[in-house]
């Protein structure tokens, strides 16, 4: 029996799970009334964004899609483009839409299930998150599968895929970013600080608007981002593995990124178990134990799939470099955002003194927090270049020689870092699950033990966030370097020569790309925050009996402030991001958009990290003063702490977030038009 079997069987296995969890999830009560209506008001508003956002991005990808099929290269390959891109974009906002269903259905639920303890509201949470993340996982190995097959083993023709998934997940993260963190940073400032009323206090005009930004920034946003990381790493890998399939003739250079997504589909359902069973006095604990059981099961079984498809061990020691590499990024992750290491709780400790220290110590953790990733995934790089560079089976092939054998190696240990893609994807999607059964609680008046214990389980949700966003980005950074071969090998470039002056300038509208993205998607977030504290102080200040408790907010003002704008701020950078590498392709050549791809990486992943992990930093101090630190909630220094959180959320869950994103854009788009901007180079030479 072949080895593909590995991939129907783990995509009708993965399919059967995601079903029985939503069977689950759907038969669970929601306790009280008022926690039904909070529910439905999160839901109907999660749903009004979704659909207003998603016709803003459909008129873009149908341009776009109409722009490749009518592009000419000489080999007709854009018709082939223009459908994969499509079918990359539509997958990509289905991802989407399924994380905020799910993340949606369960917060009640997970809210009622509470009242019974930690152990069920986080077990039904984490079922939650694992059905998003399987979701994802699965219908990217289904999509390039797929089209893999249907073009004629051509994966060159699918890049369009990548792309398609690329653009519609930065319009998704931007839009769900700016949305998210506007709401929370209103309901905040004006909440916490200006009237002194508890986080999600259901008097606050914004709390709706925050919980809705949850599901629609970290579930739908996040999803349609991972599926898009997921799907142009793959097929990065797959294009970089036609090369030597040529000269081996072994198909399996090829397929290797499908039976390994197949593989860690397996070892994620096998590791859910582990999960179930393990202990919460430490509610990270299950969490860890899935990700280590998890890792260490993809560890055995892919030792036996590189044996079967290459007899090489060296190319398998380049895989498990990858997966050694994603536990790496796991421990650097938890040390910088937990409360129970010394980053957060200096931050907390600043929070003490004055929130102007509060910010100068939570950018400090931030702009720290980038060397040890850094090391870990250059060390890695090296490491995973060596084993290829020293194959038996490559290095020794005069036709591929150490130098391809080395990046092959690379290619292989991205694929090992992306093995616990699944498990890392459930703990994402445990994040907003729980985020919001926290605000269902303070909202419905859930009791002050159920508050505490959901409080318990949101830090935990603020950790695994970042976990995920620390993951994303190293796999980011290796996989931007398969993706920048293979352009090279579409444009038919060896070398990018920076000693050339046009050279030199792509290399520094590149390094700039990252910053100047990250100012408009910001500023998106100041621009909606900024309507919304003030509709917050208009109700507050009109609204007779509100701050008694004796009337209602109203709620759908913010819901739609927040729609409006985020929709609106979304576009400047989602533009840039697209126009600038386009330009650059046609004005400098294709040689100064390598150097643009290199930039924009170098610049773009230390950006990022700073402010993924700083920002989780921020929160965890507020979140670790509130568990009765330094004078606990109300005191000086929560205050403190809230205001650096605000600082902290649009780096955290926009800019951050959407960063990674854009740098695999970047990548996936310069494979799609490279060929156009060779030919027009060569035409105008």
């Amino acid at each position: 029996m072949d080895i593909l079997i590995l991939i129907p069987t783990a995509l009708l296995a993965a399919f059967c799970y995601i079903a029985y969890v939503a069977w689950n999830i759907s038969r669970q009560p929601i306790e009280t009334d008022r926690m039904k209506e909070i529910y439905e008001a999160i839901r109907i508003g999660s749903k009004a964004y979704i659909r207003r956002q998603y016709s803003t991005i459909s008129i873009v990808i149908i341009i776009l899609a109409a722009v490749f099929y009518c592009s000419i290269d000489g080999v007709g390959r854009f018709p082939y483009v223009a459908l994969s891109f499509t079918i990359g974009a539509v997958c990509s906002l289905i991802c989407g839409y399924l994380g905020m269903d799910f993340a949606t259905r369960a917060n009640a639920r997970t809210t009622t299930l509470a009242r019974k303890g930690v152990r069920k509201a986080l077990l039904f949470a984490f079922d939650g998150g694992m059905a998003i993340g399987l979701c994802v996982v699965c219908l990217s190995l289904l999509a390039v599968t797929v089209l893999y097959y249907a073009y004629g083993f051509k994966p060159s023709l699918i890049v369009g895929l990548g792309f398609g998934a690329s653009l519609a997940a930065l319009f998704a993260q931007l839009g769900g970013g700016i949305y998210t963190k506007a709401a929370d940073v209103g309901a905040d400032l004006v909440g916490k600080i200006e009237a002194g009323i508890p986080e999600d206090d259901p008097r606050n005009p914004a709390v709706i608007a925050d919980n809705v930004g949850d599901n629609v920034g970290d579930a739908a946003g996040r999803e349609a981002d991972l599926f898009e990381s997921h799907t142009g790493e793959n097929i990065g890998s797959m294009i970089v593995g036609v090369s030597i399939f040529m000269i081996t003739k072994n198909v399996y250079f090829v397929l290797f990124p499908l039976v390994g997504t197949a593989v860690a589909i397996l070892a994620t359902l096998l590791s859910i178990p582990v999960v179930k069973l393990s202990g919460v006095k430490d509610p990270i604990a299950p969490l860890r134990n899935g990700l280590v059981t998890v890792s260490a099961l993809s560890a055995i079984a892919l030792y036996f799939v590189v044996m079967y498809m290459f007899k090489d061990i060296h190319l398998y020691y380049a895989v498990l470099t990858g997966i050694a590499t994603s536990v790496v990024m796991y421990l650097i992750t938890e040390y910088y955002t937990s409360g129970k290491h010394r980053p957060v709780q200096d931050v907390a400790q600043a929070s003490t003194i004055n929130p102007a220290l509060t910010v100068i110590s939570g950018l400090s953790v931030g702009l720290e927090c980038t060397a040890l990733p850094i090391i870990a995934i250059s060390a890695a790089f090296l490491i995973a270049f060596y084993f290829g560079f020293t194959s038996p089976t490559l290095a020794s092939n005069p036709l591929i020689g150490p130098y391809v054998a080395g990046i092959y190696g690379t290619v292989i240990a991205t694929r090992g870092i992306l093995s616990a893609c699944g498990m890392v994807l459930a703990l994402d999607g445990f994040g907003p699950i729980v985020d919001n059964a926290g605000g269902i609680s303070e909202m419905s008046g859930c009791g002050e033990e159920i508050r505490n214990s959901i409080d318990t389980l949101d830090s935990v949700g603020n950790t695994t966030k970042a976990l995920t966003k620390g993951y994303a980005i190293g796999s980011a950074a290796l996989s931007a370097f398969l993706l920048f071969r293979a352009y090279l090998e579409v444009v038919g470039i060896n070398i990018v020569d920076i000693s050339k002056p046009v050279i030199l300038v792509g290399a520094f509208i590149g390094a700039m790309l990252p910053f100047v993205f990250s100012a408009y998607a910001i500023k998106g977030v100041k621009a909606a925050a900024f309507e919304i504290v003030n509709e917050v102080r208009r109700q507050f200040k009109t609204i007779p009996g509100l701050m008694e408790g004796t009337a209602k907010p109203d709620y759908s003002t913010c819901v739609d402030i927040g729609t409006k704008i985020s929709l609106r701020e979304m576009m400047p950078p989602s533009i840039l991001a697209v126009v600038v590498p386009v330009a650059t392709g046609f004005i400098l050549g294709p040689e100064a958009v390598g150097a643009l791809l290199i930039a924009a990486t170098m610049t773009g992943i230390p950006l990022a990290m700073m402010m993924n992990t700083g920002g989780a930093a921020f929160d965890n101090a507020k979140k670790y003063i509130e568990e009765g630190h330094f004078g606990g909630k109300k005191s000086p220094a929560h205050a403190a702490a809230v205001i650096g959180d605000t600082v902290g959320d649009p780096l955290k869950d926009t800019a951050g977030p959407s960063l990674h994103v854009l740098i695999k854009m970047l990548n996936t788009l310069t494979l799609v038009f490279g060929p156009l901007f060779l030919a027009y180079y060569l035409i105008h030479l």
